[in-house]
């Protein structure tokens, strides 16, 4: 039985993931700052690090045949001050230089190490990103998710001159029953309201859970894939229609879409608004062409499956 070592496994994909993983014969170990919230169950086991105190359980290291690394604070989960914003940061560059010193210092039998990135790398769309969509070789945006993506990247590219082999995987929205942005997309529906942000044409990037969990296990198990894949569905869509088809998945005929003027979101959000209304397009066609088949390739296919549960 191979073995997966996962960092930010106890979040909306590491839960998942580690289902999957253990449904397709593998032990999954879970790096976490409290052990003692978590029970081990059937061959996912709790160890603990503290990327702060840079303290790793290096016999998980030494056990692993894989590393998942998927730390990282949410980046829309509270108020962008400057001290979360760096927070941000710190907790995906912190914990990508500890995965690489432990690989480093002690010795161990990783193949391979597959991790989080985001589409926030891209910025907001261009003239050309609006027909063909971001490619990977595109250059990081100037901003401040773009910047936060080029030096988590950065942060874990080392382990290639350790001779593990790399796979860089940049998310789009998560679309889950259990949590993330899709929670969120509903939150208005009991009242019968839509809520399309600003003017609604801004283009979401998108992948259903399931795919991208299955996007991990493949990136993983396939020795020919290396470097960056984008990890979002091949159909992204408006906002506007993204909010209309889960209204109507959900409720029917029975909603009033509404626009939440532009002012109100910088109201309440502040910063991060100009993620909300960001269009950015980003296009599928490399993780395709290594040959991973979507399950949920349209927001039809995705929301009829979340609906079900």
């Amino acid at each position: 039985m191979q073995t997966v070592l996962i960092s930010g496994g106890t979040g909306l994909i590491g839960r998942h993931l580690s289902a999957m993983l253990v449904k397709k014969g593998y032990e999954v170990i879970i790096l976490t700052r409290d052990t003692a919230r978590h029970k081990p169950g059937n061959n996912i086991s709790y160890v603990g690090w503290d990327v702060n105190q840079e303290q790793i359980d290096v016999a998980a290291i030494q056990r692993a045949d894989y590393i998942i690394h998927l730390a990282g604070e949410g980046v829309v989960d509270k108020k962008w001050t400057e001290a979360r914003k760096q927070e941000i940061v710190d907790s995906r560059t912190k914990s990508s230089q500890l995965i690489v010193k432990a690989l480093r210092d002690n010795e161990n039998h990783v193949k391979a190490v597959i991790s989080s990135s985001a589409i926030g790398w891209y910025g907001a769309d261009t003239a050309e990103s609006k027909k063909q969509g971001f490619v990977e070789a595109a250059p990081p945006s100037p901003e401040y998710l773009g910047e936060t993506c080029r030096l988590w990247e950065e942060s874990i590219e080392p382990v290639t001159a350790l001779g593990k082999r790399l796979v860089k995987l940049r998310t789009g929205i998560v679309l889950s029953n259990d949590g993330g942005a899709f929670v969120e997309f509903k939150k208005t529906l009991p009242l019968g309201i839509a809520s399309i942000m600003g003017s609604g044409e801004q283009i979401v990037s998108w992948i259903h859970i399931e795919d991208i969990c299955r996007m991990y296990c493949y990136a993983l198990e396939n020795e020919q894939l290396h470097g960056v894949y984008n990890a979002v569905a091949p159909t992204p869509v408006t906002n506007k229609q993204l909010m209309l088809s889960i209204a109507t998945a959900i409720k029917g005929k029975a909603f009033i879409p509404i626009h939440v003027p532009v002012f109100v979101l910088r109201l309440m959000l502040g910063g991060r608004s100009i993620e909300v209304l960001k269009s950015t397009t980003v296009s599928a066609a490399k993780i395709k062409q290594a040959g991973f088949q979507f399950l949920y390739p349209s927001i039809d296919a995705a929301l009829t499956e979340l609906g079900k549960k």
